[in-house]
């Protein structure tokens, strides 16, 4: 879809709609195999996000040291990024809550994967496009970056929680490691911290704190799991932008790959190996191949209305473009 460009001006109506997609992000963010990155990308702001965060830099400090208000604002993209960080708050706490409970239901589970596995399609035929218009790469080099992703995430996926540290430099350096990934198509920053054995702790946490059910040790742990969050956010914003902008279509292409080896966690025909468990992130799914049925022919039809609602968005943006241009 198109890539949103930045502009200085508060525009009420581009807040809005960027509260939205981060609602979508945020919502997307806290189930383990989503990731806020596709959805990103899918709302063609990835480059632009990638582009904000990664200008937390000596320029910015510079430029708050001279008082440069203005300047600086527009160096960092500010409005989008406040608008969207707020979205993603909400999406956390709102519909992070619902996707989880559409997940966790057997009635529905099939029908909201069904709509995850549409969208991630189109936004393989997405970035396939933003592939080809890169910078001239060798195809076969291409295949083999997406096949590398591919197996990347497929591997990745593998794995279960092993870790139940919780001590303050473990929490440190999985927010850092965390939030790597939910800046990355195809793989969940959620995933990672259920991997890392910090997901129940975290989310416990954040349903205690409207509550004020959290004590002095609470508190500090999500500090310091923010703080990681933060200062690997921006790290790795900056090696992300730099490789957009010196090997897009290798980068692209790896990106692809990560997405197409996450797409078996959102198949929409799973069976349930642990109904005796309520935690979602405990639940254990197998794939399965379907029969013909009703239920199969709804899901298909959600995930094919919303690949084909995406891909015509997509182009009639792109054909919007040309025709300003021209």
């Amino acid at each position: 879809m198109k890539t949103e460009t930045p502009t200085t001006p508060i525009d009420l109506r581009q807040a809005v709609r960027q509260l939205g997609f981060g609602i979508l992000m945020g919502g997307a963010d806290v189930v383990p195999g989503v990731s806020g990155g596709t959805v990103a990308l899918i709302l063609g702001i990835y480059h632009r996000l990638v582009t904000a965060i990664s200008h937390c830099d000596r320029r910015l400090w510079l430029l708050l040291k001279k008082q440069q208000w203005h300047e600086a604002m527009a160096h960092l993209d500010l409005p989008f990024l406040l608008s969207l960080g707020v979205g993603i708050l909400l999406g956390v706490i709102t519909l992070g809550g619902l996707m989880n409970e559409l997940l966790t239901q057997p009635t529905t589970r099939g029908f909201a994967l069904a709509a995850l596995f549409g969208l991630i399609c189109a936004s393989l035929v997405v970035v396939g496009k933003m592939v080809l218009r890169s910078q001239p790469t060798s195809p076969p080099l291409l295949v083999a970056i997406g096949c590398v992703g591919a197996i990347f995430a497929a591997w990745l996926t593998q794995f279960t929680s092993t870790s139940t540290n919780t001590s303050l430099p473990y929490v440190f350096g999985c927010g850092a490691i965390a939030i790597c990934a939910m800046i990355l198509p195809g793989i969940s920053g959620a995933y990672l911290l259920l991997i890392l054995g910090l997901y129940d702790h975290i989310t416990d946490i954040l349903k205690r704190l409207p509550r004020g059910q959290v004590q002095a040790d609470d508190l500090a742990t999500l500090g310091v799991f923010a703080l990681g969050c933060a200062l690997g956010l921006i790290s790795f914003s900056k090696v992300l932008r730099w490789l957009l902008q010196h090997y897009q279509g290798i980068t692209m292409a790896l990106l692809c790959g990560l997405m197409v080896g996450a797409l078996p966690k959102v198949w929409p025909f799973q069976i349930d190996k642990s109904s005796e468990v309520q935690k979602l992130s405990h639940k254990h799914f197998e794939n399965y191949w379907p029969e013909l049925s009703i239920e199969v022919a709804i899901c298909v039809a959600i995930a094919g209305a919303l690949f084909v609602g995406v891909v015509f968005l997509e182009a009639t943006a792109a054909r919007s473009i040309r025709t300003k241009k021209s």
